[in-house]
Formats: C-alpha cells, structure tokens, sequence
C-alpha cells in the first residue's frame, strides 16, 4: 500500500466526527483490509451494572473499519457509504478491554464492494461481533471501472 492511500485512509477515518469521538485509530491499512481500534471509555458504557460497551460503540467501528477497507482497495475508489450492514454479535466486550475491528473488502464491482468483517476485545478466541455488508463506491472520473458486475 502506498503512503497516498495510508493518507486517505486516515483522513476517512479522522473526518468522521462520531470516529473521532469514539477515539478510534487507524492501526494498519492495505490493498482492501483495515484494522481500526477503538479505546474502552466510560461514556460508552451500555449496561451500567456490567459495565460493557454499548453495541452502538461496536457498531460504528465495524462500519469505519469496513468503510476505510473499501477505500483501501486496489481499484481506488474515492468515497463510499454504507448500504447494507449485518452485524451479528457473538458476547459482549470485556470491560476495560480496548476493542480491535478488521475488515476486508473481498469483492468490487462498478458501484458496489462487499466486506467482511470482526471486531474483539483482548481475548481473540471469539470475536466480539461479526459484520457483512455492501457499500457504495465513488470513482473519479479517469478511474477503471474496476470489476464486473
């Protein structure tokens, strides 16, 4: 992955003002696949009693994660939104943990990419949730058409 991409990348993920309210951080980028972070933090706590984060919190990583991952592929895209999103949650996060989402967009046709996607806290045995969906995808005008479809 070239450093322009790595750029846009973190440019997508500090632009969206719910991101940086999440504290989320970019930790790794390329062709097609992100690693977004996300930092325990009271203010997202769901359940007071178990102190778990709320869904919400896990739901908006997996979308930036899943976002940036198509804004990352090689057929260069521009922009992208979300269209579909399923997110199946498998446990809740363990309190205190910080919560690491990695997507992959495994599949590009001319207005649509399609990812999977994890998120887990500290213990990689489960993974927190799962993700899949399908967003749009934004080309300059000078760019391939990139896939079939």
């Amino acid at each position: 992955m070239n450093d322009s991409k790595r750029t846009a990348a973190e440019q997508f993920v500090s632009a969206i003002p719910h991101s940086k309210a999440l504290g989320m951080v970019l930790e790794d980028i390329a062709d097609g696949v992100a690693v977004i972070s996300m930092p325990y933090d009271e203010r997202f706590i769901g359940d007071p009693q178990t102190r778990v984060i709320h869904g919400g919190a896990v739901s908006a990583l997996l979308d930036t994660c899943s976002g940036a991952a198509v804004m990352s592929h090689p057929t260069g895209p521009i922009g992208t939104a979300t269209i579909d999103l399923r997110i199946d949650y498998l446990r809740p996060a363990r309190p205190g943990d910080r919560i690491t989402a990695r997507a992959e967009c495994y599949h590009v046709t001319r207005a649509v990419a399609f990812i999977r996607a994890t998120a887990h806290d500290m213990d990689m045995t489960i993974p927190v949730a799962t993700a899949s969906g399908a967003f749009t995808i934004e080309r300059g005008p000078d760019a391939s058409k990139g896939g079939r479809g």
